[in-house]
């Protein structure tokens, strides 16, 4: 049968239920609420393995264009511009890495705390939210000295703020900060980067561990040198049966750029030329093998895959376990 436009209007109207007259219609019920205070904890939790990871949340900074100095600034634009970002205000992240091994709770990084101005400081709020105190935190790894990763180590007053926890850093990280020689010679307006990192680690001097360039810290959880940024900045691997995750500090900062761009190193970078080669080797290793990463500057919660993309490389985000 042919479709007749005109009988079918006429069926469904009189099929309608009957409607009151639009000057009778009922008011709608407003839902009324008062808005939430601030934002929900900056957390998220995952399993490796048998171990528990929680990604923590320690607030975000804004860089800039020009804090990459080879960035083609065309190239740069464009890339910006994919990604709904503008040359003068990039956003990174600050994040840290909680892994539970069912014997030993290990913080990977500590935040800023009160270091780096209030969009940061967020991580020891965080923790609480977690439920986890300070003092039952076993061990603090630092992937570097600069203030956003070793700052949350103490409070404004200079006190530990993990009363009992041993703090794991690199030798050679520790050495380059420590050292009176590099620091007199260093410029003015880096000067105070090696006293925040010496007042840090300070309240921890009776209970401070120096690594090599590799080594198993604690069952499951080893460190692997990726220098540049700092001259003993590292990685975190976590390993639990057969899954692995790489805690990659500042292999990248600006996502937006430095996937697709691995040669556009930061100024904040100690020895551009070995973080370029260090952002490489990891990259390429971790496309290649499938690793599933987590970083520090990553949007949180900072953890996903990293696949070839062209020339360059992308970043896919991991998707959310509840």
């Amino acid at each position: 049968m042919p479709f007749d436009r005109r009988r079918f209007l006429a069926s469904a109207l009189a099929a309608a239920p009957a409607l009151p007259l639009l000057g009778a219609l009922p008011r709608p019920a407003l839902a009324r609420a008062v808005p939430a205070a601030g934002p929900v904890p900056g957390l998220y939790r995952f399993k490796v393995g048998t171990f528990e990871v929680t990604s923590i949340n320690d607030g975000m900074l804004s860089l800039t264009l020009d804090q990459f100095p080879a960035a083609d600034h065309a190239g740069a634009e464009a890339l910006l511009q994919r990604a709904f970002h503008t040359p003068a205000g990039i956003p990174t992240a600050v994040n840290a890495y909680l892994v539970n091994t069912g014997d030993r709770l290990v913080l990977i990084d500590t935040g800023t705390a009160t270091a780096m101005g209030p969009s940061l400081g967020k991580v020891g709020a965080n923790l609480k939210a977690a439920g986890i105190d300070p003092a039952d935190v076993d061990l603090v790894v630092l992937t570097h000295m600069h203030p956003d990763h070793a700052n949350g180590l103490i409070d404004p007053a200079g006190a530990a703020v993990f009363g009992k926890a041993e703090l794991a850093v690199a030798e050679v990280e520790y050495a380059f900060w420590t050292d009176d020689g590099i620091l007199t010679q260093a410029p003015a307006g880096v000067q105070p980067f090696f006293h925040m990192a010496r007042a840090a680690a300070k309240p921890y001097a009776g209970r401070l561990s120096r690594f090599g360039k590799e080594a198993e810290i604690v069952p499951g959880i080893r460190v692997l040198a990726a220098p540049g940024h700092t001259p003993g900045h590292s990685m975190v691997e976590v390993t639990s049966g057969t899954d692995r995750l790489l805690i990659w500090g500042d292999i990248v900062h600006a996502a937006s750029l430095q996937f697709a761009k691995p040669d556009w190193a930061i100024n904040f970078d100690v020895d551009q030329q070995a973080a370029i080669a260090s952002r490489k080797r990891v990259l390429d290793q971790v496309a290649a093998d499938r690793v599933l990463i987590a970083g520090a500057h990553l949007a949180f919660p900072g953890i996903g895959h990293v696949g070839r993309a062209g020339e360059g490389y992308e970043f896919v985000p991991a998707f959310w376990q509840s």
